[in-house]
């Protein structure tokens, strides 16, 4: 029974944020390690147990195994919070941090004479660098993943400085590179994109990346003559139509977002849009 007591007023004074500023003085700092002994005893969890159940776990005990995971999940978000804001999900980090964990749990041993949670530590972080060096469409050398996640870092700290964002040469002179260095660590941090993905809304579907791409034979004679005879076109129209257009075809707007901006409804804006082209195709099939 009093052992039940001392388990539950270690469980309450540990989680309660009210008092958990009182752990930096020395009287209740003591006062901590010794509920965190009683908690510890009594889960069975103390160095020992920690090393019994690893023995267990290489020996094939599948149950001695997920027990120290359980008992790790804490240690293995800890070190998962150090790789935030790295473009990866969180929930996908702490399953490669956890296969670090297991490969800490497997290549344990009490001769190192160390405490476990400090071997694992290392071993995750090292998973969890290792999957984000590798992964990836394109490939990248290290040397240059290392400048872009420093070239990251250089880059936060600086705009906070300066209270704007810092040019490359700033931040070239910073990390003590060259500027076409930096450039290409730059580049080479970027995701790259999907020719199927969704670069704007249309009216009815929304407008993918490969619908925006040209041909690449934008040099040809006749190509460059048709832009020349539709830019001339487009300054015959009056201010109103020259807006529309502009909005619908350059801003990629719909014609329910100019109807708002314009002030009428969406079926005089398709109305005049239709009108437009056709005056358009007009003036430059006479061209």
């Amino acid at each position: 029974m009093a052992l039940a007591i001392e388990i539950n007023t270690a469980l309450t004074l540990l989680k309660c944020p009210d008092v958990s500023w009182q752990w930096k003085k020395p009287g209740w700092k003591k006062a901590g390690g010794e509920i965190r002994k009683v908690y510890d005893m009594a889960k069975g969890f103390n160095d020992t147990g920690v090393y019994n159940l690893i023995e267990k776990a290489k020996k094939g005990d599948s149950k001695a195994r997920a027990q120290i995971v359980e008992k790790n999940v804490g240690l293995v978000w800890s070190v998962v919070r150090r790789f935030q804001n790295r473009g990866y999900e969180a929930d996908d980090l702490f399953q490669i941090g956890c296969i670090g964990l297991i490969k800490a749990i497997n290549k344990f041993n009490n001769s190192f004479n160390v405490k476990f949670s400090t071997y694992a530590v290392p071993m995750i972080i090292g998973e969890i660098k290792r999957f984000i060096r590798d992964d990836g469409i394109v490939k990248v050398s290290r040397s240059l993943k290392e400048t872009s996640n420093k070239a990251r870092i250089t880059r936060e700290i600086m705009s906070k400085e300066l209270g704007r964002e810092p040019s490359v040469n700033e931040m070239a002179l910073r990390m003590n590179i060259p500027a076409e260095e930096l450039v290409m660590a730059l580049e080479a941090g970027w995701t790259p994109e999907s020719l199927y993905s969704a670069v704007a809304e249309g009216d009815n579907a929304p407008v993918l990346l490969i619908d925006r791409i040209e041909n690449g034979d934008n040099s040809s004679e006749g190509e460059l003559i048709d832009k020349i005879a539709l830019r001339q076109v487009l300054e015959t129209l009056a201010p109103r139509e020259k807006q529309i257009i502009f909005l619908r075809y350059f801003k990629e707007k719909t014609q329910l977002q100019i109807a708002s901006m314009l002030g009428i409804s969406q079926v005089q804006v398709s109305r005049i849009e239709k009108k437009i082209l056709e005056e358009i195709r007009k003036k430059i099939g006479t061209n």
